[in-house]
């Protein structure tokens, strides 16, 4: 992200109000945008060129073509390396990337392997996700990814096939019950696993702990600015690697929620209608239909639940940052999305 580029004066954080929860879902609407992919190399490089001006003070105040080149950094590079994040797995292509393992996995009365099969392509998917968008401050080795990426397949397709084994003795639900509860197995394999898949892919964080900052007054960060100082990390924290990891794992069965659970609903609703029994053809179009639209209003709701740049009071970290809190008493981190 902007911060990650040369100049000691930082941007405004966001055009809109982070404080608040419509804020935040503006602001990730921003991030998750489709259109920001597709942004060329050299528009990447003037918008950085441009944010490089700004915080160097070349450029003396924020302009809309300034808001447009943050919108374009911020979701295209990670804000702890400054590189850009692979495109398949930045949040701008979330929807995107999700659309087809999304309409697999509810794709009704799936065989045995082809339950296995799509919930070991969301979850390889989510792992990639996940490791993409961690916070970077602490590193992962390549064993532990696969030994995680394992784990968490195995949760997935467990939990799946236990359900989808599970429903159909529930003797006493008319067919049209069951066959509901067989629309929402996915959910649940998908809800259950997805935190999971989180907490095991940034394990390493809660284990070694990530850097915190101290929060800073708006003269304290001017200040800074003129001496160019950058922002000095405070230490490791484990505590907030675990309120980071767990926010993030709640986020991502937000989002989960509504995207598994609507589409198959309405689908089962729509499939009741003399106009798609008679043309079946449209079930696939119609689903994804459902799914993509369902995704295009639920991930920027889901990803504003917790802002990424969290702050919180010193003292409910571990005791070494206690006192060296900054404006408030607080301290900030980089959550991860």
């Amino acid at each position: 992200m902007s911060a990650s580029l040369p100049g000691s004066r930082d941007l405004p954080t966001s055009r809109y109000d982070l404080n608040s929860y419509w804020g935040r879902v503006k602001h990730s609407a921003d991030i998750s945008d489709p259109r920001t992919l597709l942004t060329s190399s050299a528009g990447l490089q003037h918008a950085k060129d441009l944010i490089t001006q700004y915080k160097q003070n070349q450029i003396p105040e924020m302009t809309p073509d300034l808001w447009t080149a943050k919108k374009i950094v911020d979701s295209t590079l990670h804000p702890d390396t400054g590189l850009p994040v692979f495109l398949p797995f930045r949040m701008s292509s979330f929807v995107l990337s999700n659309l087809i393992v999304t309409a697999g996995m509810l794709t009704p009365n799936l065989s045995t392997p082809a339950t296995l099969a799509w919930q070991w392509a969301n979850q390889s998917l989510n792992v990639a996700i996940n490791n993409a968008n961690a916070n970077k401050s602490t590193s992962i080795t390549t064993p532990q990814l696969v030994t995680n990426y394992f784990l968490a397949v195995g949760a997935s397709c467990g939990v799946a096939l236990g359900l989808n084994s599970l429903v159909p003795r529930l003797k006493r639900l008319s067919p049209a019950a069951r066959g509901t509860l067989g629309r929402l197995v996915p959910f649940a394999a998908v809800a259950s696993a997805g935190a999971l898949n989180v907490f095991l892919m940034r394990g390493e964080e809660i284990r070694r702990g990530i850097d915190v900052f101290a929060c800073e007054s708006d003269a304290q960060r001017k200040k800074r600015e003129e001496a160019n100082q950058p922002l000095e990390s405070l230490g490791k924290s484990k505590k907030a690697a675990t309120l980071a990891v767990g926010e993030t794992a709640l986020s991502r069965v937000f989002n989960a929620t509504p995207i598994m659970v609507l589409p198959p609903l309405i689908l089962v609703r729509l499939q009741q209608q003399d106009w798609l029994k008679r043309r079946p053809r449209l079930v696939l179009p119609v689903n994804l239909g459902l799914i993509f639209t369902t995704s295009v209003f639920a991930l920027p709701l889901a990803l504003a639940a917790f802002p990424q740049r969290q702050a919180v009071r010193a003292k409910t970290l571990e005791q070494e940052f206690w006192g060296q809190g900054g404006e408030g008493g607080k301290v900030e981190f980089n959550r991860g999305i």
